[in-house]
């Protein structure tokens, strides 16, 4: 047996069981409830403020909106698949409590410039919230900083060995991508802050609302100049998950180091049992499995950046039904990243050790000093270039040799050149070569000490 449906008599016979439930999007727009219910509360305000409705009637339209939000907090009011959408169910328990008036709050008000209104609502809200984990990411990186600004670690360009550097300017780097999330983030939210509510269906409406008054109580910096972008448009939406991807692009950058560094090959850090798991039939594992889930994840928030653009890119204006598909996507980027960034915030905080020793034996066993002894006959009036391939043949000869630089007596190294002196064992020893590159935005302890500061009063600002 079919059910007909209400929201119009238009049609002479119902719904097919199978299309009201294809239809439907109950399932998922219930995460916007408390999101619909405020926006229905400003709207049934500015009724009342332009006369539209009664005070009273606003006054009661209010009270029974203020009781379905207890209601569902309470878990007494769960709609199903025959509310159709979130909207529909809103309304329904309304008029059950009210009466009557509850089929007023509809007025001037289309489920068009109503969902936008709830999105943005949500989105916005989500986006707060975001970007105080992202502050607390920061944090932590902050902190394992100021613990490591001489611990010193490979440094790598191509994958390969290239110069040490400060385990604390690597950590760093990472707090700047952050910093560039978090402010990301902020910009996209200025675009989200814009009320679409008084767009109606596509063209507005003839009833004598105020648009501003209810973008006002909702907390809307702006309201849409054009009713038919009001409705139609998802670039906010399209530019969270472009925000969202990177960030998810950083968090990926960071496991995979994490991965590598965890690996027997390299064993620059240590898992704690509280981030790790085993195998079901090696015993001796312990699976990276959180940094592997958030490089897994990464690409599940591409695929929703990439669904919208599909999405939105042949859409005729003003609304269509296409963009029902907007909101799972949206949801589901905005759960993950969170979940990824609760994770790696963990993750960073108690679930990994670094290992001092096992990184000052990775620093002291290869030839990443090599460009501090070009740089070292440099200073002593060798052009650089020249210097340089001296150098490379250096490397050559001691490859050949089974040596590193430091084993070289000062015999061999005058022999390569006369400019060489004592001095050339302290300037190729991976502290020095560490301390010494501090210029603006280098990896020596002092700059790397200025950066730290500098990011505290970023977070403090």
């Amino acid at each position: 047996m079919t059910e007909q449906k209400t929201w119009s008599q238009r049609f002479e016979s119902a719904l097919h069981p199978a299309i009201a439930r294809f239809n439907a999007s109950i399932n998922f727009d219930i995460e916007l409830i408390e999101y619909d219910i405020t926006g229905s509360v400003a709207h049934a305000k500015m009724l009342a403020k332009t006369g539209i409705i009664s005070a009273e009637e606003g006054e009661h339209l209010v009270a029974g909106l203020e009781k379905i939000r207890q209601e569902y907090r309470q878990g007494f009011f769960r709609p199903g698949v025959d509310a159709e959408d979130i909207h529909f169910a809103v309304e329904r328990r309304l008029t059950e409590i009210v009466g009557d008036a509850g089929k007023k709050l509809h007025t001037a008000r289309s489920r068009n410039d109503q969902v936008g209104t709830d999105t943005r609502l949500y989105l916005r809200d989500q986006i707060g919230q975001i970007r105080g984990q992202v502050r607390e990411f920061q944090e932590v990186l902050l902190n394992l900083a100021q613990q490591n600004i001489e611990t010193l670690i490979p440094g790598y360009t191509h994958l390969q060995r290239a110069q040490p550097v400060s385990l604390a300017h690597h950590l760093l780097a990472y707090f700047e991508m952050s910093q560039r999330d978090w402010e990301r983030l902020g910009d996209v939210c200025r675009r989200v802050d814009v009320c679409p509510l008084g767009s109606g269906a596509l063209a507005g409406t003839t009833f004598p609302i105020d648009r501003h008054y209810t973008a006002e109580l909702l907390g809307f910096s702006n309201v849409y100049a054009n009713s038919l972008d009001g409705v139609s448009d998802r670039d906010f939406a399209i530019e969270f998950l472009c925000a969202a991807s990177l960030i998810m692009v950083h968090l990926s950058r960071l496991s995979e180091e994490v991965i590598l560094w965890a690996s027997q090959e390299f064993g620059f850090v240590t898992l704690k049992d509280s981030c790790a798991t085993g195998s079901s039939i090696m015993p001796q594992k312990k699976n990276p499995d959180v940094p592997e889930l958030v490089r897994g994840k990464t690409g599940r928030v591409f695929g929703h950046l990439q669904a919208m653009l599909v999405l939105m890119k042949g859409l005729p204006l003003a609304y269509n039904k296409d963009l029902q598909e907007d909101k799972e996507a949206l949801f589901d980027a905005v759960k993950t990243v969170k979940a990824c960034l609760e994770a790696m915030t963990i993750l960073l905080r108690e679930g990994i050790e670094f290992r001092s020793e096992r990184l000052a034996e990775a620093v002291a066993e290869d030839f990443s000093n090599a460009t501090d002894v070009a740089d070292y006959l440099a200073t002593k009036g060798v052009p650089f270039r020249e210097a340089y391939n001296l150098v490379g043949k250096v490397v050559k000869t001691c490859l050949a040799a089974g040596k590193l630089l430091k084993n070289l007596s000062l015999e061999e190294w005058k022999e390569l050149h006369p400019a060489f002196e004592g001095d050339i064992y302290d300037a190729i020893t991976p502290r020095q070569v560490v301390a010494a590159r501090n210029s603006y935005g280098g990896t020596g302890f002092v700059p790397v000490r200025k950066a730290i500061e500098e990011a505290k009063c970023r977070l403090n600002s």
